[in-house]
């Protein structure tokens, strides 16, 4: 039968560590999901007391997914475990010891800022071991800012009185046809929210349009369920990305006011659907200016290493957007320096040395520079945010959307602006530098830039 307690609970950072009983009321779930403790877990009626690597064992056969993993996480005892963090507690995580979420506790610990030389020491030296001195470019084409969701801190949201489009497949692949041109042969699909305007249809003409030319094609669209993406991947869709936003479930529903968005746990589960389907890439990642920044980052942590043990056949990659300005004027509610950034990004390159860490136009290029040799293995570059941006292409069907009907623009209006209207990005880019121009950078790094890395050719 269940037992009330448990004896001589291991968790050192739930301030019950070296009593003789652990009189938590539910043992069960009172064990860290991630970490090296002990304690109760049921299987089959019964109850064992075994390590945590046998218990994410029967979690795992038990086809219990991240959602229900995080839910039990104590975010709020790592982060002040984090926050409490000793100088010898941060030179033991630089030299392996201990579980990795206990070394990535130290490592974004305050106490580790002052040893973030060492940080990023440790972090080129992984890098260049587990990927060499190589910089993967890619770049986004967005398809349509068309969205039904409401998102305070995103230039695509519904209420927003913006210029949208959804391009055509001939318009697609123009645009693709012209990033091509550029050198790049990854590129990365991005779509607003919004079924009747960007339906699976949709997004598997275009991949089947784009296959024969374009060898890495990977999406970040609005969340689908399993049997939605299937398609995607036979069409030639290799990667999916979906960021979290915020790991803050609170803040999560205050900035997601209207849509299917705002449903934390069916974004949650996304990258697990989306591998069942067959992408042989995942990308996750929050987006730092929402909610406290270590907050975020132990649960993408734990995140992470969740996905690297279940979706294990896939490649996992990591990105750490920071809010930028947008139509809507949001402003961000917290704030990730720069320097938080660098040891934000050499934790995760310590702790996790076989993820691909990717940075974006979103931050400037003097940052750029100084984060290559840092642990970033994916760069854009040249990056447009708005559809039909590396080609005009759309600029005669603009117009605004109230409530999933369109309104046209009448011809002379404001909007116009002499003619030269465009559809209104999602966010403004920072580093405006050409392809070219970065990866001259890149080489004038002592980085190669490589443009392509997969050929379906491979496995055939």
């Amino acid at each position: 039968d269940r037992p009330d307690q448990h004896t001589k609970c291991s968790l050192d950072y739930c301030g019950r560590q070296q009593q003789e009983v652990c009189t938590h009321p539910n043992p069960s779930i009172h064990l860290s999901p991630i970490g090296e403790c002990i304690g109760w877990v049921r299987r089959k009626s019964l109850f064992f007391l075994i390590p945590f690597a046998a218990e994410a064992a029967l979690l795992h056969s038990a086809g219990v997914s991240f959602v229900e993993t995080f839910h039990r996480l104590p975010l709020g005892q790592w982060r002040d475990r984090s926050n409490a963090a000793t100088p010898d507690k941060v030179l033991q995580a630089l030299q392996g010891s201990g579980s990795v979420m206990q070394r990535f506790m130290a490592l974004v610990s305050p106490e580790a800022e002052k040893h973030l030389e060492q940080l990023c020491h440790a972090s080129n030296t992984i890098t260049q071991q587990r990927f060499g001195k190589v910089i993967r470019l890619f770049a986004p084409l967005y398809l349509s800012n068309e969205c039904i969701n409401n998102c305070q801190y995103c230039g695509f949201s519904r209420d927003n009185p913006i210029l949208r489009v959804t391009l055509e497949v001939d318009e697609v692949v123009r645009e693709a046809r012209e990033i091509g041109s550029q050198g790049f042969r990854n590129i990365l699909l991005v779509a607003g929210e919004h079924p009747k305007f960007v339906s699976s249809g949709y997004m598997e003409t275009c991949l089947k349009a784009l296959k024969p030319t374009v060898p890495g094609l990977s999406l970040e669209v609005g969340p689908m369920e399993t049997d939605e993406y299937r398609p995607m991947v036979q069409a030639g869709a290799e990667g999916l990305i979906v960021y979290q936003e915020t790991y803050d479930p609170e803040i999560y529903q205050q900035m997601h006011t209207a849509g299917p968005k705002k449903d934390f746990d069916w974004r949650l589960v996304t990258p697990e659907r989306a591998y069942e389907a067959g992408f042989r890439r995942l990308g996750i990642g929050a987006l730092f200016g929402l909610a406290d920044w270590r907050h975020e980052a132990l649960a993408l942590a734990a995140h992470t290493e969740y996905l690297l043990k279940t979706c294990w056949k896939a490649q996992i990659t990591l990105s750490f957007p920071r809010l930028r300005p947008c139509a809507g004027s949001f402003q961000p509610l917290t704030h990730l320096s720069d320097m938080h950034l660098v040891q934000l990004i050499t934790a995760f390159r310590i702790c996790f040395p076989d993820v691909g860490l990717v940075l974006s136009t979103r931050e400037p290029s003097s940052l750029r520079n100084g984060l290559i040799p840092l642990g970033i293995t994916l760069m854009s570059a040249g990056s447009h945010t708005e559809p039909g941006g590396y080609t005009g292409a759309g600029q005669e069907n603009l117009h605004q959307t109230t409530k999933g009907r369109i309104i046209p623009l009448v011809e002379g209006s404001s909007e116009w602006e002499n003619g030269s209207a465009q559809a209104t990005g999602q966010f403004d880019i920072a580093d405006e530098r050409t392809p070219t121009e970065m990866a001259e950078q890149i080489r004038s790094s002592g980085y190669e830039p490589v443009w392509k890395d997969w050929d379906a050719a491979i496995l055939s």
